[in-house]
């Protein structure tokens, strides 16, 4: 396996701190409001590499959290009126609905910044001891930057700006400009605060993530020199929220923070970036209520999880059309049982995903089985092997990238609402019994009738079964 390293500026082979097994940890949301397809994005782009990591035989532990105390939150509790807790935990179960409608894998650890506070604390408070981090008058706690000799070396991109160093206010009590806050304390009459020695307040936007990953990915730092394996999260996080990350733990702990840093694109709405600011987000919420989550999956990886990604439905369409052939082969084979992958379709769609993602050479695979297989299936259309062989090659797609498990009549069903099923099923219903009284006008008719709203049906030994033209 081999991965680009965003540090390095180079694919690296993955060489994890212990033997056969590979630790994750992914930036995930601060949950204020509803997922959009960035968040998708990011998600999925990780979902793969765990995926691969995991066909590939290694034991992967997967974290990402949720940022549930945050200024943007603070703003939302007053303008809703909810509790901070209810509104976290609304937009939290909503994220991992809409991230099982993608068919993305749960972590295995999902930290939240509440529940992490005294470890957020220890960290702090670690700093301080080693004069890396340091008090002003107000509470608030900075981390000074010059401490850190390796300052800069994680995005090679460190700049001046207060705004884009931190969620706080600018301080003139600041050591230097490009300190940024680990601790925000209270002001006035405030009510989410929460205790520490060195103020009531609460934890800045970077430090959340670096002591998550040390109360959760604990190792024998007397023999590692990294916390994890693979960081990971979107582009813009690099400067200055990894950067911040990995200078804060670095000089916490005396170790790397991480192996290799992984990052994913932006993805972009008719070639401009995806931002709330800009008036063009994308909620996923509403592209699942046009697109099942499975062609969703399919399209926003169908382009390399490093390249920007610009969305539009008519190349949304192209995707759908592509995973039809999938699914119109997977009909083709079925009912049945499968057999054993055929190992050169299983080496050539590893090899693929094993340098760096490549889905593009993956996808490309598959569409060179699906053809294959239909000629050979057009020469010998009862050849059973194959057709366990072929199943049994769709299910290891699944595994591995995510998609081709559904039952393939119920694929092709999709899209078509409540009320024409049941306008369907009841035809059809009809059509039965006319077929029972040999009542083939009637029969005939229903099927014309069928064909005229669009739908195909197929009458076999398990009963007539539909799908949407």
């Amino acid at each position: 396996m081999h991965i680009y390293d965003s540090v390095q500026k180079t694919k690296l082979p993955f060489e994890p701190i212990r033997k056969g097994e590979a630790s994750i940890y992914v930036c995930g949301p601060t949950v204020y409001d509803d997922a959009h397809l960035g968040h998708a994005r990011s998600s999925l782009s990780f979902d793969l590499l765990s995926r691969t990591l995991k066909a590939l035989g290694y034991k992967v532990t997967l974290g990402k959290n949720f940022t549930d105390i945050d200024d943007k939150i603070i703003k939302k509790v007053e303008e809703t009126g909810k509790s901070m807790e209810a509104l976290t935990s609304f937009y939290i179960d909503r994220y991992l609905e809409e991230m099982a409608a993608l068919g993305i894998q749960r972590p295995d650890i999902e930290p939240k910044a509440t529940e992490s506070l005294h470890a957020i604390e220890a960290m702090i408070q670690t700093l301080i001891d080693k004069d890396i981090a340091y008090v002003i008058s107000t509470g608030d706690v900075y981390f000074d930057t010059s401490k850190d000799p390796h300052y800069g070396e994680i995005s090679h991109q460190v700049g001046e700006d207060e705004d884009n160093q931190s969620r706080v206010a600018h301080t003139s009590e600041k050591r230097n400009p490009k300190d940024f806050a680990l601790w925000k304390a209270c002001k006035g009459n405030e009510d989410i605060c929460f205790d520490t020695p060195f103020s009531s307040g609460r934890p800045g936007w970077h430090i959340e993530c670096s002591a998550m990953i040390e109360k959760h990915f604990s190792h024998d730092h007397g023999t590692q020199d990294y916390s994890i394996d693979i960081h990971a999260g979107g582009a813009d996080l690099l400067f200055p929220h990894h950067e911040n990350e990995a200078a804060q733990s670095r000089c916490a702990t005396g170790h790397e923070l991480a192996k290799y840093w992984m990052h994913n694109g932006f993805v972009q709405i008719n070639g401009e970036k995806m931002s709330k600011s800009l008036g063009n987000s994308f909620f996923l919420k509403d592209a699942l209520k046009v697109y099942d989550g499975e062609i969703l999956r399919y399209y926003l990886n169908s382009v390399h999880y490093r390249n920007d990604f610009n969305f539009n439905e008519e190349d949304l369409l192209t995707a759908k059309k592509r995973l039809d052939k999938l699914y119109r082969l997977k009909k083709r084979v079925s009912p049945g049982k499968a057999s054993a992958v055929n190992k050169t379709f299983k080496k050539a769609l590893l090899d693929a995903m094993s340098d760096d993602l490549n889905i593009s050479i993956a996808l490309a695979v598959i569409d060179e089985m699906v053809a294959a297989t239909n000629d050979a299936l057009d020469n010998n259309p009862k050849d059973k092997a194959l057709k366990k062989e072929t199943l049994a090659n769709i299910e290891f797609i699944d595994t591995l990238l995510g998609f081709g498990g559904k039952e393939p009549f119920s694929y092709f069903q999709i899209g078509v609402d409540a009320a024409l099923k049941t306008q369907i099923e009841t035809l059809l219903s009809e059509r039965s019994e006319a077929k029972k009284e040999k009542n083939f006008e009637r029969s005939d008719a229903i099927r014309d009738e069928l064909t005229a709203l669009g739908i195909s049906i197929m009458d076999t030994p398990d009963g007539t079964l539909w799908e949407k033209a």
